[in-house]
């Protein structure tokens, strides 16, 4: 605080500021006390912010890591996961596993467009996140500039004002009215300026993320759909139960013919190696990742 106070107490004192300030009307003390408000909320939102998005960018990459070494079941299943990704991730695999185990082309297309379903709903909800407390930034980036012009205008008017009763007016009885009001422009300049620097950037770094975090939710759909037809084809390759021929009396026998177990339709396990899970989408993969916007 002391260094701090050092560098900016010549730049007061040479540029008069407080004497501005109170030269000024007493609706431009208000409009600057509350330019200073918005500059101290802009400052907390911007780095509030950021340490928001290196947390979830952070936690996403975890996530990822995980799931290129274990398979969907697995990673869901973990409590040590948490962001966006790691909602995504349990909300596609509940929906998967509470969809049914229909073998039907119609049970297989309405499991998959109910899980497609579930992660459209939680991918919206998660993009929320990335931009919250961007409206209150942008609010103050636009209004401060309005707040020092309009003290300006008011100083200015009741400057003026106060003259017209007076035969002669000079530049030494002005010059104090006009400054102390132009001292609201200053203060509203001051607020805007850094704002706007860092609303661009925390606008970029949520983008980066939204597209990431949507790129993520396309391939776990993919994955989960090529195991979903994996899984099909498996049990169409099974051998099924074949009819048990009617016995002549020159073909029977004493030994009883046991009839054949019906095929069961295996579910996913947690320790069961699902998918290779990569982020890579080359120009090889079987399918190409969806587009949640359509």
């Amino acid at each position: 605080m002391q260094f701090t106070s050092n560098i900016f107490s010549p730049i007061l004192a040479d540029s008069q500021v407080m004497d501005y300030f109170f030269q000024s009307n007493f609706a431009g003390q208000v409009i600057v006390v509350i330019l200073v408000i918005f500059s101290i909320l802009a400052w907390g939102v911007m780095f509030c912010k950021y340490a928001d998005l290196s947390t979830m960018e952070k936690s996403n990459n975890n996530t990822a890591q995980r799931l290129r070494k274990s398979s969907l079941i697995e990673v869901a299943d973990s409590k040590s996961i948490e962001g966006a990704y790691a909602r995504i991730l349990k909300d596609a695999v509940s929906a998967w596993l509470r969809s049914g185990v229909g073998n039907s082309p119609e049970d297989r297309t309405a499991r998959i467009a109910h899980i497609e379903n579930t992660i459209e709903r939680s991918l919206s909800r998660q993009i929320m996140f990335y931009n919250t407390k961007m409206t209150l930034l942008g609010t103050v980036i636009s209004g401060a500039p309005f707040l020092g012009l309009l003290g300006t205008a008011w100083g200015v008017m009741d400057c003026f004002g106060s003259m017209s009763a007076q035969t002669s007016v000079t530049l030494q009885m002005l010059a104090p009215g006009v400054a102390g009001a132009l001292l609201t422009t200053v203060a509203g300049l001051l607020v805007a300026i850094p704002s706007v620097f860092g609303y661009n950037f925390l606008t970029a770094k949520a983008t980066e993320l939204t597209i990431q975090t949507e790129n993520f939710a396309s391939l776990v759909a993919d994955e989960i759909e090529m195991e979903c037809r994996a899984m099909a084809k498996r049990d169409e390759q099974q051998p099924q139960q074949q009819a048990i021929p009617r016995a002549t009396p020159t073909q029977q026998t004493s030994r009883p013919v046991m009839a054949q177990p019906e095929p069961r339709v295996q579910r996913p396990t947690p320790s069961e190696k699902i998918v290779n899970f990569t982020f890579d989408d080359d120009l090889d993969s079987p399918t190409l990742p969806r587009n949640f916007d359509d």
